[in-house]
């Protein structure tokens, strides 16, 4: 459970991550010296994981995004891994998810263009160990898109 002062400081942070570290501390309501100590606590922790990027891949010119929901053949006692060891290896792959129940996992992939899509699907994703279904869902277009966490 978070304590309040931690709370806050997430909650800004999370939608202002390159905030300055003596405003961040004004806007929690702490002095810097114990938002660098909360901070290092909540890396330390593990809440914090990460402070990353997002490269806007679209403006790069891929204009094509697909998901992939995929169904294993598990008879194989290292189906799952084997799939995995591979599906790392392809660039157009952006993300990688694994569920329970029938589909097994969700590829995220992006390509300049269908052509360029079509050429990945066929020489890079059809040749994936173990495949026992694919179905294709065609991205068109992003209406929610926030990871800001609500605490």
């Amino acid at each position: 459970m978070l304590k309040d002062l931690d709370a806050r400081i997430l909650r800004i942070y999370q939608s202002d991550p390159d905030i300055q570290m003596a405003q961040l501390a004004s806007k929690a309501g702490t002095t810097p010296a114990v938002l660098s100590r909360r901070l290092a606590r909540l890396r330390q922790n593990g809440q914090i994981v990460a402070k990353e990027a997002i490269i806007n891949w679209q403006i790069l010119g891929y204009k094509v995004e697909v998901s992939l929901r995929i169904t294993l053949d598990k008879t194989h006692h290292s189906a799952f891994d084997n799939f995995m060891s591979e599906a790392r290896k392809i660039e157009e792959v952006i993300e990688i998810q694994t569920f329970l129940g029938k589909v097994d996992v969700r590829l995220l992939l992006i390509a300049k263009n269908m052509d360029d899509y079509q050429k990945v699907y066929r020489e890079r994703i059809l040749r994936l160990p173990h495949l026992l279904e694919i179905e294709p869902l065609m991205h068109i277009a992003r209406v929610h898109n926030k990871e800001v966490l609500p605490i």
